[in-house]
């Protein structure tokens, strides 16, 4: 029997939309659609397929995200998945929604810089402080409270801030 194409694309619908609702474990503002982690999800024979992207190799929120994916999925019903990891193209910021950007600077952290994309960018000459707005800010250290982001300062407001670097 020939599967109902409007019924899959419904499903599809569905576990997307369940997904996108998966948090980032190390910043709980974002959800990992919001990050651009979520990259495809498909129906097929055997069920449901999440396809996701880390933001570095080796990330260790992935197996959470993974699991979250999984109890999700099953808390609606939806069975059985499978949640794979694509490794190749990379995960860039530039795969961050601006709604992303937003709720990272509403909850403090200074987003990336739009289009800095793989530059990994390293020494950032400016980058905006998310509680007053002063480009006049300065590194502290390479790396904050997770690799992926760094710490710096304001000179204006003299608060610190994480600055989430491009990839």
């Amino acid at each position: 029997m020939t599967p109902d194409p409007a019924a899959t694309e419904a499903l599809r619908a569905r576990a997307w939309a369940i997904a996108a609702t998966v948090v980032d474990p190390e910043i709980p503002v974002l959800s990992i659609s919001d990050l651009g982690v979520l990259r495809e999800v498909r129906v097929t024979a055997a069920g449901v397929e999440v396809a996701i992207t880390p933001t570095y190799s080796g990330c260790p929120a992935m197996n959470m995200i993974t699991l979250e994916i999984e109890t999700a999925l099953a808390k609606a019903g939806i069975a059985p998945v499978f949640v794979t990891t694509v490794l190749s193209p990379a995960w860039t910021t530039d795969w961050m929604t601006q709604e992303g950007r937003d709720k990272l600077r509403a909850y403090g952290i200074a987003p990336p810089a739009k289009g800095g994309g793989r530059r990994a960018l390293f020494g950032e000459d400016t980058v905006a402080c998310p509680q007053c707005g002063s480009t006049q800010t300065s590194e502290i250290a390479a790396f904050g409270s997770t690799s992926c982001k760094s710490l710096w300062r304001c000179n204006a407001c003299r608060e610190p801030f994480d600055y989430f670097k491009c990839h």
